[in-house]
C-alpha cells in the first residue's frame, strides 16, 4: 500500500482480497467481524469502516441481525456518481445529457444484426403489447418511463453480452434521472418516440438491421431536438 493510505482503505482492499481469492460470489456470507480483524490484522473500526464503504459501493451488504453478504454489485455506484457529477457541472449537463443519448444510441446500433437473429422466429407481441400501453398511457397525459424501461429491457433481454444489458439499462436511468435535476420537459412530439419503438420492432420482424439502425435515430431525434433548441437559447 502507498504510504499514508489510511487503515480503512488497507482494510477495504483486504475484505476485496479475501473476497477474490475465496472465490465468493452474490449471496455468499463474508466471515464475522472478529474473524476478519483477526484474518486481516486490523482494528474493529478500521474493518467496519471499510465494510460502510464496500456497502456504499455495492460490494457488499450489510443485513442487520444476519451477517454481512457478498452482494450483486451493481452499477448503482456509477449511476449515481455520473447523476451527480452532471447536475453539479451545470455549464456541460445538456451536452453530458446529449453524449449519455449518444451511448444510448451506439449500444442499439451495435446490436442490430444481433437482435434481428434474436427476434426472426420469436413472438414479438409483447414488444407491441409494452408499446400499446405507452400510447394509452400518452394518450391519457401519464408517464410512460416505466413502460419505456420495460420494453428496452424485453428488447435486449437475450443477447449474448449480459454486461451490455446492464449498461445499456444504466445508461437509461442515467438518462430518466436526469430529465426532472435538469427541469427538462418530455419533447411535445414525444408521440414519434413512441411510434419509434413500434417500427423498431417492425425492422426486427423485416430483418433488417439497417431499417432498425434508423429508427434507433428517430427514436431519439425528439429528445435530441429539444436539447439541441435549449443549447441554443444558451
Amino acid at each position: 500500500m502507498p504510504r499514508g493510505t489510511s487503515a480503512a482503505t488497507q482494510a477495504q482492499e483486504g475484505i476485496i482480497n479475501y473476497i477474490r481469492v475465496n472465490r465468493l460470489g452474490p449471496g455468499d456470507i463474508l466471515p464475522s467481524e472478529t474473524f476478519l480483524c483477526e484474518e486481516l490484522g486490523f482494528s474493529r473500526t478500521s474493518v467496519r469502516e471499510a465494510i460502510r464503504t464496500l456497502s456504499s459501493l455495492d460490494i457488499v451488504e450489510v443485513r442487520h441481525g444476519h451477517g454481512t453478504y457478498v452482494s450483486n454489485m451493481s452499477l448503482a455506484p456509477m449511476i449515481q456518481g455520473m447523476i451527480l457529477r452532471v447536475v453539479l457541472d451545470a455549464d456541460k449537463s445538456l451536452a453530458t445529457l446529449d453524449h449519455i443519448v449518444d451511448l444510448r444510441s451506439a449500444i442499439d446500433h451495435s446490436l442490430a444484426e444481433e437482435l434481428v437473429e434474436i427476434w426472426k422466429d420469436r413472438d414479438t407481441a409483447p414488444l407491441y403489447a409494452i408499446v400499446d400501453e405507452m400510447r394509452t398511457r400518452h394518450a391519457n397525459g401519464q408517464p410512460f418511463i416505466n413502460e419505456d424501461r420495460a420494453f428496452h429491457r424485453a428488447l435486449l433481454g437475450e443477447i449474448s453480452n449480459p454486461l451490455i444489458t446492464e449498461l445499456s439499462d444504466a445508461f437509461w436511468e442515467i438518462h430518466m434521472a436526469l430529465m426532472p435535476e435538469l427541469e427538462l420537459r418530455m419533447p411535445s412530439d414525444i408521440a414519434l418516440t413512441i411510434e419509434a419503438h413500434a417500427d423498431m420492432v417492425g425492422a426486427l420482424e423485416k430483418a433488417d438491421p439497417d431499417l432498425f439502425k434508423s429508427l434507433v435515430d428517430e427514436h431519439y431525434a425528439p429528445l435530441r431536438r429539444t436539447l439541441s433548441s435549449i443549447g441554443g437559447e444558451k
